[in-house]
């Protein structure tokens, strides 16, 4: 029963930094593009425009396989 002196302002603590940063990314604006990521999936900026060269989505070294060459 003595640990619950420890573990309640603890858990009480951990409540009350994670409150704040919700806080804080609400009013930072982190929340007010929900459709700009939805958008941004779609397009294709990673295709150049001759279709010479295709950018792997799965990083440097490795081929990808709708990639011809």
């Amino acid at each position: 029963m003595n640990v619950l002196i420890y573990l309640v302002p603890m858990a009480l603590l951990l409540g009350l930094t994670g409150l704040a940063a919700f806080l804080w990314s609400l009013r930072s604006g982190q929340y007010d593009d929900m459709e700009g990521a939805a958008i941004r999936i779609l397009q294709d900026d990673d295709i150049e425009t001759d279709g010479s060269r295709v950018r792997s989505a799965a990083g440097p070294g490795r081929r990808d396989r709708t990639a011809c060459g």
